[in-house]
């Protein structure tokens, strides 16, 4: 591949995640502060994206498969997005707000798989050439944090206006990408082939039944981060909120390339069983840190993002697709994507926002406060539940030796 390209790819990467970054990991904070959402309401607004990875599916295998070009397809969608994120940003009342991100995150998560599709049709080698063009999709959320957390903009609606903007910015800049026609135009859609029957007998071997649930029900707790610890900090008296959660995804950076040294000595289950371990650490670390003295704990609980998101989702992404058969393997990483990014994370905004409610007091002058130890103690909790249960009833003998190559895999959800 020409460096050009490279460099284009490059930067639909960078812009496609400084918008998610933009809006998503400050939204509890402005709906919390200045809306003052409930928790029930904050989790099912930030529950938004869970909903998108479900229906994507099915947009991206009947709208840019057979319909339209990718670019095309792109730009259209972001284009609506920028304009729903800016709709949304003036609103004030949940009803409204609810509606105008739901209607974004159906636009904008099928661009998730979009761009890395686009992206592998212009590679001749896409295990060697799509990771040093993917991590600037990293470095796009990480530059999104330390701007709106130099600016304190964190309570603001503003977030969602820089990324509307960059948004529109996207959707011009997809115009002037690689043309890239629909494979499928000529083939009938139907839902089954979205996963195949090879594909669902995969869930006739216990120990990927068992890996699925898993990470069904591991996701399910992990709302609680995405969705309120912008709002933990800033209530805990953090400066710089968003910028230091930054500290995670270059965490994640450096655990990515330890990964093989890792599975070489550690195998398949107990490299899930770190993520699972790093999740419930986090929160203990969340619950027991402070501003003052225990700052150290925060920092240490937002730097295991790395352990957290690379030992259990990019390590799940790599076991999928050695269980897989090679023609499916795409629609296998969908269907794992549906059940983690989708399902798990649609409960967990529920539960999420059902327990941040349960500990939530008002004062007689009006003034919220959270009991976030309490909060941050039952995330924890189901973090462990899952991790034993997975420790006791998931059986695999293959130790994964040969995986150097196979670390390369690159995730394609939330980072």
């Amino acid at each position: 591949m020409k460096k050009l390209m490279k460099a284009r790819l490059a930067s639909m990467m960078f812009l496609e995640y400084f918008i998610w970054s933009a809006w998503y990991v400050t939204l509890g904070t402005w709906l919390g502060e200045s809306l003052r959402f409930s928790g029930a309401q904050i989790g099912l607004v930030a529950g938004t994206t869970a909903v998108g990875a479900i229906v994507s599916p099915f947009l991206v295998g009947i709208i840019a498969d057979r319909l339209f070009a990718t670019q095309e397809v792109l730009a259209g969608v972001h284009l609506l997005g920028g304009a729903l994120l800016l709709a949304a940003s003036l609103r004030i009342s949940f009803g409204p707000v609810y509606i105008l991100v739901l209607l974004y995150a159906l636009c904008y998560m099928p661009t998730l798989a979009l761009t890395n599709s686009l992206a592998f049709r212009q590679m001749k080698d896409p295990k060697i050439e799509f990771g040093p063009i993917r991590v600037l999709g990293t470095g796009g959320w990480i530059v999104a944090g330390l701007l709106i957390g130099t600016l304190r903009l964190e309570p603001t609606a503003i977030p969602m206006r820089i990324a509307a903007a960059a948004s529109f910015l996207m959707a011009l800049y997809c115009l002037t990408l690689p043309h890239t026609p629909p494979l499928m135009k000529s083939v009938r859609f139907r839902v089954q082939d979205l996963f195949p029957v090879e594909v669902r007998r995969l869930f006739l071997e216990p120990s990927f039944t068992i890996f699925a649930f898993a990470s069904f029900l591991i996701c399910i707790p992990l709302q609680f981060y995405y969705a309120f610890t912008n709002l933990y900090l800033n209530e805990a008296g953090v400066r710089n909120a968003a910028g230091k959660m930054t500290g995670g995804q270059m965490s994640e950076l450096i655990c990515m390339l330890l990964i093989p040294w890792f599975f070489r000595r550690l195998g398949v289950k107990y490299m899930l069983i770190a993520g699972m371990s790093a999740w419930a650490l986090r929160y203990v670390l969340f619950a027991y840190g402070n501003s003052g003295s225990a700052m150290w704990m925060l920092w240490l609980g937002i730097l295991l993002h790395g352990i957290c998101y690379d030992f259990f989702f990019v390590t799940g992404q790599i076991y999928v697709d050695r269980k897989s058969p090679i023609a499916l393997r795409a629609a296998a990483q969908g269907m794992i994507t549906l059940i983690t990014y989708g399902a798990g994370m649609l409960v967990g905004s529920w539960l999420s926002g059902y327990v941040v409610d349960l500990y939530t007091h008002a004062a007689a002058n009006g003034a919220i406060t959270h009991a976030w130890r309490s909060i941050w103690l039952v995330s924890a909790a189901c973090s462990a539940v899952v991790l034993v249960l997975f420790f006791f009833t998931f059986k695999e003998k293959d130790r994964m030796t040969d995986t150097a190559q196979e670390a390369e895999a690159e995730p394609v959800g939330v980072v």
